[in-house]
């Protein structure tokens, strides 16, 4: 089995890491940022909804970003000073990009997906979606300390 080890940058405050496009990549997405956040002492509010963020944006790589024979890369950076952290979730499959808000139409109470990115809106202070050449996308949402979970609007549903 090959495995690689985190990339660590000159800055005790950021770490990346390629993983497999699957969902056992998105596990370890998701403890290794929680792992992460830990070793930082970064504060349980946002280490919370940080691991969240990185659940549906590791899950949504392998479901909807995969590219057969391509991995996905998690890079966790700490805001100097502040006490928030950046997630940022890097795929392959550039032309597929995530819906932003104002959404087309709400997720019926019956579907069993498409609920992710209001998840990921109402736990982040601010997200969104760049390039990365050639091909691929990164989705990265930012979470700041003082940040309170914002409500759906009327008549939207809870995430």
């Amino acid at each position: 089995m090959h495995t690689t080890s985190p990339h660590q940058p000159r800055t005790a405050g950021a770490f990346a890491q390629q993983l497999s496009s699957t969902p056992r990549g998105a596990r370890l997405a998701r403890l290794l940022v929680a792992e992460g956040l830990t070793a930082w002492k970064v504060s349980p509010g946002v280490a919370e909804r940080a691991v969240q963020i990185t659940a549906e944006l590791a899950a949504n790589a392998v479901f909807h970003g995969r590219v057969r024979g391509r991995d996905f890369r998690v890079t966790l950076t700490r805001t100097p000073g502040s006490g928030g952290v950046r997630i940022e979730i890097t795929d392959a499959r550039g032309e597929q990009l995530p819906t932003t808000p104002p959404y087309p139409e709400e997720p019926s109470a019956e579907a069993e997906s498409g609920r992710g990115l209001l998840l990921v809106e109402a736990l982040a202070d601010r997200w969104g979606v760049e390039p990365y050449p050639p091909g691929g996308k990164t989705v990265w949402a930012e979470i700041e300390p003082t940040h309170s979970v914002r409500r759906p609007a009327p008549g939207r549903p809870s995430p």
